[in-house]
């Protein structure tokens, strides 16, 4: 029985997962999965908290592991040695960031969604000026759990101030903001000559950029870039939410 097999063993004897050893070991459950079937092998400091994790000694998990490859390959898995290890060194490591990301894939599955921490991302919360959104760097934030109404695509979430958006996006309410690309009539987060602003996008043929506010009431706050007008523009992220008419059309 190999190093790997032995310490997979003695997990089960413990009844403790793979994610409950990982934790444990400060690595991730698809680290653990690689030291179990032998793709890699613990590093020193992570083997001396391998041996207090499984409550053993280093004779019960290396005995007979020098017998580990006395099982033949088949003649795809030689296939498979000899293709990798005539790829470059970025071919090599890519095949295993490849191979770690289908083992954590493993993980999750057998873990169960129970086992599963949810997706953590900030959620901007500085005041801002009518129609005006803040997460730029720097700025305070909270960490909220992507679950419940937080959409699963969400990077990134924004506390908006004012009545520009109304009703579609009321004061005070908070909008979540991927890195989809910007389409005509989608809601976006922009940075304009140093000021953020949450609003709707549209770019002519000429290039010329329009930045709508939803509430044509506000319509004071609309923002138009010219290509020759010397100011500058950026996008923070397109606002999760369906693309709306712009005006006139």
């Amino acid at each position: 029985m190999s190093f790997g097999e032995r310490m997979r063993a003695r997990r089960g004897e413990l009844d403790m997962t793979r994610p409950e050893l990982a934790a444990l070991l400060g690595v991730s459950p698809s680290a653990v999965g690689n030291y179990e079937t032998g793709v890699s092998f613990p590093k020193e400091e992570i083997m001396l908290r391998l041996f207090d994790a499984l409550e053993t000694d280093p004779n019960t998990l290396f005995q007979d592991s020098f017998q580990y490859n006395k099982e033949p390959l088949s003649q795809k898995e030689q296939r498979l040695v000899a293709d990798y290890r005539g790829l470059s060194a970025l071919g090599r490591e890519t095949v295993r960031t490849m191979v770690e990301a289908l083992c954590a894939y493993r993980d999750e599955a057998e873990a169960g969604p129970e086992a599963q921490e949810p997706r953590m991302i900030p959620l901007y919360r500085s005041p801002a000026a009518a129609g005006y959104a803040a997460p730029a760097f720097g700025e305070d934030f909270d960490l909220i759990a992507v679950a419940g109404d937080v959409p699963p695509a969400a990077e990134f979430g924004v506390r908006i101030q004012g009545d520009s958006m109304a009703p579609y996006i009321a004061d005070g309410s908070v909008v979540y903001v991927n890195r989809d690309p910007l389409r005509a009539g989608d809601v976006g987060i922009f940075w304009v000559d140093g000021d953020i602003l949450c609003k709707q996008y549209y770019k002519d043929p000429a290039g010329i950029v329009y930045l709508f506010s939803l509430n044509r009431a506000r319509a004071d706050a609309d923002v138009v870039l010219t290509s020759s007008g010397g100011r500058s523009l950026a996008c923070f992220g397109r606002v999760i939410m369906r693309a709306f008419p712009l005006p006139g059309w």
